[in-house]
């Protein structure tokens, strides 16, 4: 999986809430992309649209903290 990102969709919350999810559990056009791994990890806004995919968590809250949210890990 290899897609461009410029940034995260300005919101008025500035949490977002970062989870573990099974590429099995995505659309298939998405683990079509997705070459050999088990699991990602999303960043989702309070409202719980997902806003981004990434490789694993520290990238995750690399690229939420980059662009000023404050990222929260989900159970």
């Amino acid at each position: 999986m290899d897609t461009s990102f410029d940034e995260l969709p300005e919101t008025g919350d500035r949490i977002v809430y970062v989870r573990e999810i099974a590429v099995t559990d995505l659309p298939d056009d998405v683990q079509q992309e997705i070459n050999g791994m088990k699991t990602l990890f999303s960043v989702h806004d309070s409202s719980g649209e997902r806003l981004a995919l990434v490789a694993d968590k520290e990238m995750a809250f690399d690229l939420a903290r980059e662009h000023n949210y404050a990222p929260v890990s989900v159970h």
